[in-house]
């Protein structure tokens, strides 16, 4: 009797969002799981890539951060502060990554054909944008006295993905999976606190096809993995559009820009980066909103 009380006395948006929040655990491991075994056997030949990188720079780093994993941001934040990536490599970087959003829409079956339009969308942003930001600056360094190969790759769970024991492969994608996990399950509790209670929509200004693309690229700038996994659950509630929810994943890209951020003394050129990213997020964002 005291157990039915209990249950009966859980609003239903809290056990809602705990029950679905559950149901993504499988799906989040072996996602991560494959991403662990991918990052092993190629995260050293993509840095490669990279670093070597001259005219081909916005295009393999825009298709190589495409991939979903976890420290490809990191490194090429680290590579362009040391002067070996050109501004619109970096920024190709950024637009292309997708951070947790591909794992997060994996484990929803009814949004997976957004995945690749996803991806395309953003490739196809991202590497016409590098170049043209090349051309733009023109100054491109490459410091080739600079040893690449000091560079760890680091995840966001601040492991090195280059340099693996065999428990990793266990041990990383469960730590992962735990915390995208929490991730999920508050912004799930919030977010169905907030539509049951408000009209969540008003409250962020997302009714506006104007505005909500604009919020949503101002949004993504902030180095979280949280970020992403909140954009792809305000798509999947129904509370933004796909074009809203691109423009975010658009800006969005992990710890990338904080890493950017302790290592670039000249924060003038960081805050250029951050409103070209902004700029492309938002009328990418709201030319896919204009088109659907």
């Amino acid at each position: 009797m005291i157990e039915t009380y209990f249950v009966n006395s859980i609003p239903n948006w809290f056990s809602d969002a705990v029950i679905d929040s559950i149901k993504t655990l499988p799906f989040l491991f072996f996602v991560f799981l494959f991403i662990e075994i991918f990052e092993h056997f190629f995260a050293d030949k993509i840095k490669d890539f990279l670093t070597h990188s001259k005219k081909e720079g916005p295009i393999i780093g825009a298709i190589t951060s495409s991939i979903p994993q976890c420290g490809f941001s990191v490194v090429a934040s680290t590579l362009f502060s040391e002067g070996y990536l050109t501004k619109g490599t970096i920024i190709a970087v950024y637009l292309a990554t997708s951070d947790e959003a591909i794992p997060v829409l994996l484990t929803y079956p009814k949004y997976l054909p957004y995945i690749l339009p996803l991806i395309l969308i953003k490739l196809l942003v991202a590497i016409p944008c590098g170049y043209l930001i090349d051309c733009i600056f023109k100054k491109t360094v490459l410091n080739n006295t600079f040893d690449h190969n000091e560079i760890g790759i680091e995840g966001c769970c601040r492991h090195d993905i280059t340099n693996h024991k065999k428990r990793d492969f266990l041990i990383h994608p469960i730590k992962h999976t735990l915390s995208i996990f929490v991730f999920i399950l508050i912004i799930t509790v919030i977010l169905n606190y907030l539509i049951e209670s408000f009209d969540i929509q008003s409250l962020f200004l997302l009714k506006s096809r104007y505005l909500a693309p604009l919020i949503s690229s101002l949004f993504g700038l902030i180095p979280n993995c949280a970020v992403s996994v909140g954009l792809c659950l305000l798509f999947i509630k129904g509370t933004i559009t796909f074009g809203t929810m691109v423009s975010g994943l658009m800006t969005s890209s992990g710890i990338g820009l904080l890493v950017l951020f302790k290592s670039i003394k000249n924060k003038k050129e960081i805050f250029q980066i951050l409103f070209i990213l902004t700029v492309i997020g938002y009328i990418t964002g709201l030319v896919i909103d204009f088109m659907v």
